[in-house]
């Protein structure tokens, strides 16, 4: 049985090499943290909107960044699709959030910098499709991290956006890294489970309804190149 009290334990896997899911990694004290954090970042000064790309379409998505601006396809200082408001500042304790996590799927943070969050909101309705992270100037792996209701997470490989790929369920707290010889693998979300992340699930982040996924980044644009980890992140 895996539903109420005799649910399985789901355990930490490596999907690809240098891609690594770690289940409940987040603790309900830091999913309310960073729940604040988001609330606080969606205000402005530059709000959180649906992403408008450049064939006329509009992502079902929300997105707020922080540290840098992301728009289709580049980084910026400064949100000139939206209101032309400078993104709010990267915090320290982010980036010590994005080592921690790092050390736990590597086992080391290699000098882990993330200067950049992208935080996008799933209502039941909002799907991702196949992509790469690819405006990055930095190899250093992409951390991801969930809230609030599951979802599926299809990851990919790094050549085209159809199989091989991998189906993940992520739940509230998961933890997925991915770097090294998967960091440019394509990777979506086809479906979000309403109703997941509430009530028993996770009473404590504060969400309500919906998933809340941030993912932090090195865009490697105010210093150096920085190579790719190799396997594993080593």
């Amino acid at each position: 049985m895996t539903d109420g009290l005799f649910r399985l334990p789901r355990e930490r896997a490596e999907i690809a090499p240098g891609a690594v899911h770690v289940p409940g990694w987040l603790p309900p004290a830091r999913r309310r943290e960073l729940v604040a954090a988001c609330r606080e970042w969606a205000r402005g000064p530059v709000p959180m909107r649906h992403t408008a790309l450049p064939g006329g379409g509009v992502m079902s998505v929300r997105t707020v960044c922080v540290g840098w601006h992301w728009q289709p396809y580049r980084y910026t200082r400064t949100a000139d699709d939206v209101n032309g408001a400078r993104v709010a500042a990267f915090p320290g304790w982010l980036v010590e959030l994005g080592r921690a996590a790092l050390v736990e799927a590597y086992g080391d943070d290699d000098g882990y910098a993330p200067d950049t969050a992208l935080v996008n909101f799933y209502d039941g309705a909002a799907r991702m499709g196949m992509h790469q992270d690819k405006e990055e100037r930095s190899g250093a792996p992409v951390v991801s991290l969930s809230i609030g209701d599951s979802c599926v997470f299809r990851f990919g490989n790094t050549e085209n956006r159809g199989r091989p790929y991998t189906d993940v369920t992520l739940e509230s707290g998961d933890l997925f890294v991915f770097g090294g010889p998967s960091r440019f693998a394509y990777h979506g979300v086809p479906k979000v489970c309403p109703g997941t992340g509430t009530g028993t699930t996770d009473p404590e982040s504060g969400l309500g309804s919906g998933r809340l996924n941030i993912t932090l980044r090195e865009t490697g644009l105010a210093g150096p190149h920085r190579p790719s980890r190799g396997p594993l992140g080593a």
